[in-house]
C-alpha cells in the first residue's frame, strides 16, 4: 500500500475500534500541554457524536489556560480526584510511550483494548491498535483526519480544540512542522468560526505574574557552552512556590535558551519533588534531540524532546550537556 493508503487504513481501523466498544477511558500524557488536552477534548467530542460514553482523565493537574476547551471541566486529574473502577477500552492520545500515561495505567483492566493515537516518531506502538503519524504536526491533526474519515461535520467546539492543538504544537505556526496540510486544516477551522487571533493572544502572548517571575529567575541562570552552541537554564523544586507559579508556567521557557543566535540546542532542567531532574530539549536542526533523549530513557521529536535523569541537578546538567556536545560534533 502507498503511504496514503496506509494512513486511510489506520484511520478506518481506529474507527472500527471505537465502534467495537460502548464506553472508554481517554488519557493523555503526564504534564499535559495544549495538544494533549485539545486531543482529549476532540476525542470526547467524537465519541459523543458516535453515541459512545467516556471518562476523561490525566495524572497531572490541568493547565488552567486551556479551561475554555470543550469538556475541559470533565477531565479528571488524579492529583485532585480518585477515579474508581477499571476500564476495558482505552484511548491514549499524544503519548510518546506507555510510561507517559503515568499512574492512570492502573485503571486499565487486564487485557484492556488500547487505541494509541500519536504523532511522536519515538512512539513504540504500545496499543492494541496504533495510529502513529510522525509527519503530523500534532495529534489533533490526526484526529481531524479521523473525523473527516468518519464523515462528521465539525462544529465550533471541536474546531476550536483542533486549532488550539495545532497552534501550540507549531509555536503559532512558526516551527518547521508547519506543513501545507497544517495550514489547510487551520484555514478550514477559521472558516468554521474559530477566532485565531484571540487564541493566539491568550495562548502565546499573555502570561501570569507567576510566569513572569519564573522567567526572570530562569533567565538569571542562563548558561552557555564555550562555543555558544548549547544554552541551558534550570528551575529548582522551590522556584514555582517562591514565584507563585504553577507547572504550566514552565512551558516555553526552554525556547529562551534556543532562541539566542548561534545556539543549536536549548535545554531546561527542572528539579522534581522526588529529587529527579526532568530535561526539555529543543534543537535548531543540527542535532536530533529525540535520539539524545532516548539514550536517557526519554523520547519525543527530532527538534523537541524530553527525558528524566537522576539528580542532583548539577550532575544531571553536566551529563546531558556533554551528551549534546558529542552529538553536535
Amino acid at each position: 500500500m502507498t503511504p496514503g493508503e496506509n494512513k486511510v487504513a489506520s484511520l478506518k481501523e481506529a474507527l472500527a475500534f471505537i465502534e467495537g466498544h460502548v464506553s472508554f477511558l481517554v488519557v493523555s500524557h503526564v504534564q499535559p500541554d495544549g495538544d494533549a488536552i485539545s486531543s482529549t477534548a476532540v476525542v470526547a467530542w467524537l465519541l459523543n457524536k458516535l453515541g459512545k460514553t467516556a471518562v476523561l482523565a490525566n495524572e497531572s493537574l490541568l493547565p488552567s489556560r486551556l479551561s475554555f476547551l470543550h469538556r475541559f471541566d470533565e477531565i479528571q486529574s488524579l492529583k485532585q480526584t480518585k477515579i474508581e473502577g477499571t476500564y476495558d477500552a482505552v484511548i491514549a492520545v499524544d503519548c510518546a510511550d506507555f510510561r507517559r500515561i503515568g499512574e492512570l495505567s492502573a485503571l486499565f483492566a487486564p487485557n484492556a483494548a488500547l487505541l494509541n493515537i500519536d504523532h511522536h516518531p519515538t512512539n513504540d506502538g504500545f496499543g492494541t491498535v496504533n495510529v502513529i503519524q510522525p509527519e503530523a504536526a500534532a495529534t489533533v491533526e490526526i484526529l481531524y483526519d479521523l473525523i473527516e474519515q468518519a464523515g462528521i461535520a465539525l462544529d465550533l467546539d471541536c474546531a476550536t480544540a483542533i486549532y488550539t492543538g495545532l497552534l501550540t504544537d507549531t509555536g503559532g505556526f512558526r516551527y518547521s512542522n508547519t506543513s501545507p496540510r497544517v495550514m489547510e486544516i487551520a484555514a478550514s477551522l477559521l472558516a468554521v468560526g474559530v477566532s485565531g487571533s484571540e487564541l493566539a493572544d491568550h495562548l502565546l502572548e499573555k502570561m501570569t505574574i507567576g510566569k513572569l517571575k519564573l522567567l526572570q529567575t530562569a533567565l538569571s541562570r542562563l548558561t552557555f557552552s564555550d562555543n555558544l552552541e548549547i544554552g541551558w537554564l534550570y528551575m529548582t523544586k522551590d522556584d514555582l512556590r517562591e514565584c507563585g507559579a504553577v507547572p504550566e508556567d514552565l512551558e516555553g521557557i526552554v525556547n529562551y535558551a534556543l532562541n539566542v543566535d548561534g545556539v543549536e540546542v536549548g535545554i531546561l532542567f527542572k528539579e522534581t519533588e522526588a529529587g529527579a531532574v526532568k530535561a526539555s530539549l529543543r534543537s535548531a536542526g543540527k542535532a536530533d534531540v529525540a535520539a539524545i533523549a532516548q539514550s536517557f530513557g526519554g523520547g519525543g521529536h527530532v527538534r523537541a524532546s524530553g527525558c528524566t535523569l537522576e539528580g542532583p541537578i548539577s550532575s544531571a546538567t553536566a551529563l546531558l550537556v556533554e551528551a549534546v556536545r558529542k552529538a553536535l560534533v
